[in-house]
């Protein structure tokens, strides 16, 4: 989580937990002015959405969630949603405007 902070040059006060009692969960959030980007860290080297992840997408109106994965590709995983490989975290995340 500390690397996606540092390559979108987040502040500490722009990141958050986010989870509902229902069980949707998002193990980073990050705001800055209007906009606001969602991380999910996973183990998996071939990751999947998940009712969590579009759950998230909606009631905090995500501009994109990228899910950080294990596997050795970046991929579009639906419209907003993407598997973003450990090893592009540098190169495939926008720093934050």
């Amino acid at each position: 989580m500390q690397q996606v902070v540092a390559a979108i040059g987040a502040r500490a006060d722009e990141c958050h937990f986010w989870a509902t009692h229902a069980g949707a969960a998002l193990d980073l959030l990050v705001v800055r002015g209007n906009r606001r980007r969602g991380f999910e860290i996973e183990r998996t080297e071939s990751p999947k959405t998940t009712k969590s992840m579009h759950i998230a997408l909606e009631d905090l109106e995500l501009d994109s969630l990228d899910v950080v994965h294990a596997g050795q590709h970046t991929f579009p995983l639906s419209e907003r949603i993407r598997a973003v490989a450990i090893s592009d975290i540098t190169s495939a995340l926008d720093p934050l405007g």
